[in-house]
C-alpha cells in the first residue's frame, strides 16, 4: 500500500492493537494479485479482527464483534451481521483510541474464554 492516510491509519491500529495485548500475533493472510501485502489479520488464542484498506475506508472486522460490548458505539457496520461487527474509518475521522484498546481487550478476554 502506498503511504497515504489510511496507511498512516493502519499503523495506528497496529500500535493501539498492541498496546490493548502485547500478545497478539499479527499475520498477512489473503494475499493476491490485487492486494499483494495481504490483508492484517491479528489473533490472541483466536481471531480478534482483521484490518482491510479500501478506496475511501479502512474497515476493522471483529470477528466476534457481536459479542462485544461497544459502549462508546465504535461498530458502525456490518450491524445485521450474525457474529461479526466492523468499524469503518473514513478520511478525516479520528478513531477513538481508548475504546479500540478496550475493545481488543474485550475480545482477548473474549477469546480466552
Amino acid at each position: 500500500m502506498t503511504a497515504d492516510w489510511r496507511a498512516d491509519l493502519v499503523d495506528q491500529v497496529r500500535g493501539l492493537i498492541n498496546e490493548a495485548e502485547p500478545e497478539v500475533v499479527e499475520e498477512a493472510k489473503w494475499k493476491k494479485a490485487s492486494n499483494p501485502d495481504g490483508v492484517p489479520t491479528f489473533s490472541c488464542d483466536g481471531l480478534i479482527c482483521t484490518v482491510e484498506t479500501y478506496k475511501d475506508k479502512v474497515k476493522l472486522t471483529f470477528a466476534k464483534g457481536a459479542s462485544l460490548a461497544d459502549p462508546t458505539g465504535l461498530f458502525n457496520a456490518s450491524m445485521d451481521a450474525g457474529t461479526r461487527r466492523a468499524i469503518d474509518v473514513f478520511e478525516g475521522e479520528e478513531l477513538d483510541g481508548p475504546a479500540l484498546v478496550a475493545l481488543v481487550r474485550e475480545a482477548v478476554v473474549l477469546n480466552r474464554s
